[in-house]
């Protein structure tokens, strides 16, 4: 385990990018944008919670695919409108998209985070037809923390969780700069506090601690400006599960922060791999 200063110097991302609040303040001004020119239901509930809310974009016709996104800040910041932004290079290749929200720590649990994220997913599923869109072409894509919470979604006994949901309602997902082994974000000295995780919430929650029923495909990606345990974690998550990993996009001269520009561009080949999973119809 790596001491205390060197946890915080590896995993805390905003001091790592002097300048992340202009990439917030950004995305902040771009989304603001996007809701007053592109169609979408805001604020749509999904649970009980106040915090339980999503925003969907629609796509042109019926019966397009589903990118659900999940926004990053170490389970403890950012909200489901700063990331409209994402929302218009999706929408104008043929696919609805849904940013959800979610509780935030230190006022909600990682472990109440899952289970408000597999209410999203299960209400998503169920609402497809009034929907409109493929609920068998579902993608979670996520940042950060957000990428931790994607890949529990795709690790989630979903008959368990809903006896009228099928096993295998994620067709694929993309992990962003993300966290899989929760051991050393919990002895962090800048994140322990807020997200108090015991080494039983460590295991119930590590990602690679799980095998995903099917072999949902995954696509991984990381800054290479990011820190080594970045690339480690990333590294960990396709070590477990081999079977679902297809692809490892390379970020060169991305941080933690302008990764998420590239997922919104089209041009990029993070964009497209999510583009070809949501497109993507074979059993899995």
């Amino acid at each position: 385990m790596l001491d205390p200063i060197e946890l915080d110097r590896q995993y805390n991302a905003r001091a790592a990018v002097p300048d992340h609040p202009a990439f917030i303040a950004r995305w902040r001004a771009d989304s603001e944008s996007t809701r007053k020119s592109l169609a979408a239901e805001i604020d749509l509930s999904f649970g009980e919670s106040k915090s339980e809310r999503l925003d969907f974009f629609r796509a042109g016709h019926a019966g397009a695919p589903l990118l659900i996104f999940i926004h990053g800040g170490y389970w403890r910041s950012l909200d489901k409108s700063d990331f409209s932004f994402l929302a218009p290079a999706f929408v104008a290749s043929n696919a609805n998209v849904a940013v959800v929200n979610y509780g935030l720590a230190p006022g909600t649990s990682v472990e109440e985070m899952v289970r408000q994220l597999l209410r999203a997913v299960s209400w998503l599923y169920k609402n497809a037809t009034a929907m409109s869109f493929d609920a068998q072409r579902i993608v979670i894509a996520g940042h950060s923390a957000g990428a931790h919470l994607a890949a529990m979604m795709a690790a989630a006994d979903w008959e368990r969780w809903d006896p009228a949901l099928p096993a295998n309602v994620v067709r694929g997902i993309v992990c962003i700069s993300g966290l899989y082994d929760l051991q050393p974000l919990a002895q962090a000295p800048f994140l322990k506090d807020d997200i108090r995780l015991d080494s039983a919430g460590v295991r119930k929650l590590s990602p690679i601690n799980y095998q995903p029923r099917f072999n949902v495909p995954m696509v991984t990606a990381v800054g290479a400006d990011e820190s080594s345990e970045f690339h480690r974690q990333s590294a960990l998550i396709r070590s477990a599960w081999p079977s679902c990993f297809r692809q490892r996009i390379p970020m060169p001269g991305r941080n933690h922060f302008s990764v998420v520009d590239a997922f919104g561009d089209p041009c990029h080949p993070l964009f497209q791999s999510a583009v070809s999973l949501l497109g993507d119809e074979q059993e899995v």
